[in-house]
C-alpha cells in the first residue's frame, strides 16, 4: 500500500448550539470522511454518527483492499447508513426529516474510491492543479446547471441550503460512485459547507498550495472560515498521497 497522511478537524462555528459535522481518520483501513448531519439538533448528529459507526463497522469487517472490494465496502457503507437512519426514524418518528451528506474516500493497491453525496464537497490538488471532484446535490447546483442562475448569485441565495439528495432523507439512496489512480504528491480535501460557504475556491487553494505542514493547513482552514462569521459547523480533513 501508498504511503497516506491524514489530518482533520471540525469547529462548532460561530453561531451553531452543537456540531452535527463528524469526521473519521482511519490510516489502517485506508479510508476517511467527512458527514453533516441534518434535521436539526439532536437528529442531525445522530444521523452523521450513524453514518460514522457503519463505515467503520463495515470497513473493519473486511480488510480486503482490492480495487473490486473498496468498492463494495463504500457502497455498502452508504446503503447500510441510509437503511439505518430510516429505521430509526420509523420508530422515532418525531425526528423525521433528520439525515446527513456524506463524503467517503478509501484507497486500494491502485488508487482511490469517493462515495459521494449531498453538498459536502472533496477536492484534490495535482500536478498545480486545483479542482472540485464532487458535484453539489443541491436546487442551487441544478439552476447553475440549467443556466437558470450564476454560480456568483447562488453565493446568496434564499434556497442555497436546499439539499437535492442526503443519507436517510428519501426511500431510494442516488449515491456518486468516483474512481480513480492515486499519485505521489495528489492532496486530497473533504470538507463540509460550513468550509466553502464561507470561503471561495481560490482562497482554499491557496492555503493548499502554501508551504506548511498538513495540520497547518487544516488548521489554517478552519480559522478562516471562523474569521468569515463560522455561519455553521465547519470540517475540513486533508490526505496526502506521499
Amino acid at each position: 500500500m501508498m504511503k497516506i497522511n491524514y489530518f482533520g478537524k471540525t469547529d462548532v462555528g460561530l453561531v451553531r448550539p452543537n456540531n452535527e459535522d463528524t469526521f473519521l481518520l482511519k490510516p489502517d483501513m485506508g479510508f476517511c470522511l467527512v458527514s453533516d448531519g441534518m434535521g436539526g439538533a439532536a437528529a442531525g448528529e445522530l444521523a452523521s454518527q450513524i453514518f460514522t459507526e457503519t463505515a467503520l463497522e463495515i470497513f473493519s469487517a473486511d480488510r480486503d483492499q482490492s480495487e473490486n472490494r473498496t468498492v463494495e465496502k463504500v457502497k455498502k457503507t452508504f446503503r447500510s447508513a441510509h437503511e439505518r437512519i430510516l429505521k430509526y426514524v420509523e420508530g422515532n418518528p418525531h425526528h423525521q426529516g433528520m439525515g446527513c451528506t456524506a463524503e467517503l474516500v478509501a484507497f486500494h493497491e491502485q488508487g482511490f474510491v469517493i462515495g459521494h453525496i449531498g453538498d459536502s464537497r472533496i477536492y484534490r490538488i495535482r500536478n498545480g492543479q486545483f479542482k472540485q471532484l464532487t458535484k453539489d446535490h443541491s436546487l442551487i447546483q441544478d439552476q447553475i446547471d440549467q443556466g437558470l442562475i450564476t454560480p456568483t448569485e447562488a453565493k446568496n441565495h434564499s434556497l442555497r441550503n436546499v439539499i437535492l439528495r442526503a443519507v436517510g432523507i428519501n426511500e431510494s439512496l442516488a449515491l456518486d460512485i468516483l474512481m480513480g489512480k492515486t499519485y505521489a504528491g495528489d492532496l486530497f480535501l473533504l470538507c463540509s459547507d460550513g468550509l466553502t460557504d464561507m470561503i471561495d475556491d481560490p482562497l482554499i487553494g491557496q492555503v493548499l498550495y502554501s508551504d506548511i505542514t498538513l495540520s497547518q493547513k487544516t488548521e489554517k482552514l478552519v480559522e478562516m472560515a471562523l474569521s468569515a462569521g463560522g455561519k455553521d459547523n465547519i470540517t475540513v480533513v486533508l490526505v496526502e498521497i506521499l
